[in-house]
């Protein structure tokens, strides 16, 4: 999972298999997968300019992304949008 991290914050843009869009959570965000030796993880992420945000980790137990993964992704999603929005307004 850190190599695909790393090429991540060197600016590669993955796609399947092992990354995917998420628009169901939000613009931006993508699903990476990851094979471990008995398991299959699910880490949901967001591509910032700034920042990969990760989002939740989970391990892939059906093929379909459950509902209650996809609303903590976007609850995450939207706390890290509003805490940059009111650190950009401290800036100035």
């Amino acid at each position: 999972m850190g190599f695909l991290l790393r090429l991540l914050q060197e600016g590669e843009n993955l796609s399947m298999p092992h990354s995917r869009p998420m628009p169901s959570i939000g613009k931006g965000c993508h699903e990476l997968r990851v094979n471990d030796a008995n398991k299959t993880w699910r880490l949901f992420y967001f591509l910032d300019s700034e920042a990969i945000v990760i989002l939740e980790v989970d391990e892939k137990k059906t093929r379909q992304t459950p509902l209650t993964k996809i609303e903590i992704c976007k609850k995450r999603l939207k706390s890290y949008e509003e805490a940059k929005g009111r650190k950009q307004k401290s800036a100035k």
